[in-house]
């Protein structure tokens, strides 16, 4: 089924820009850590921040669980940090959707600086629609699902990032 704005409760489309380029940001100075940089924890908050940002876009914002209809909780979370930002760096955060089913959308956010332009970070995701009496996993509204699949559509066309899908582990040289 088509998105279509007489679906859903939002009195806007989704932005069907690729990726979703909205959530900015600065590191303030309780974020900052004794190396001088900002704190492993204030990248995920960082991040959590975006994956709101992503929420209200598709749906499943502060309204949806006011509403009782349903509740979104994080499944897995994985990120990796590239380049260190430092105390009032300005960000911002792209998020691609990399897939989706009946209950679960599959995200990738990149966090770059937001004037130089380098990659400082990505948290890749995958988040569970739950329902908000059963607290048990259930399958997307018509409104959402129809959301998530506009920007899945666009977002597909993007190629797959390079560290989406990566796991924890030691690259081990071999000994010459």
């Amino acid at each position: 089924m088509a998105y279509s704005p007489a679906m859903d409760s939002l009195p806007t489309p989704p932005d069907l820009s690729a990726p979703l380029d909205r959530h900015r940001g600065r590191v303030l100075p309780e974020w900052i850590d004794y190396n001088g940089h900002m704190n492993v924890a204030f990248y995920l908050y960082a991040f959590d921040q975006a994956t709101e940002t992503f929420s209200r876009e598709i749906g499943c914002d502060a309204a949806y669980v006011r509403g009782k209809r349903g509740m979104v909780f994080t499944l897995e979370t994985h990120l990796t940090y590239d380049r260190e930002l430092k105390l009032g760096d300005p960000f911002r955060i792209a998020t691609q959707i990399l897939d989706w089913d009946a209950k679960r959308v599959h995200f990738f956010h990149s966090m770059y600086h937001a004037d130089a332009g380098f990659l400082a970070s990505t948290n890749d995701q995958i988040m569970l629609n739950v329902g908000f009496e059963s607290r048990r996993s259930e399958a997307w509204p018509d409104d959402i699902r129809a959301r998530l699949e506009a920007m899945a559509t666009v977002h597909g066309k993007l190629p797959w990032p390079e560290k989406a899908g990566r796991r924890v582990t030691l690259k081990r040289q071999s000994a010459a």
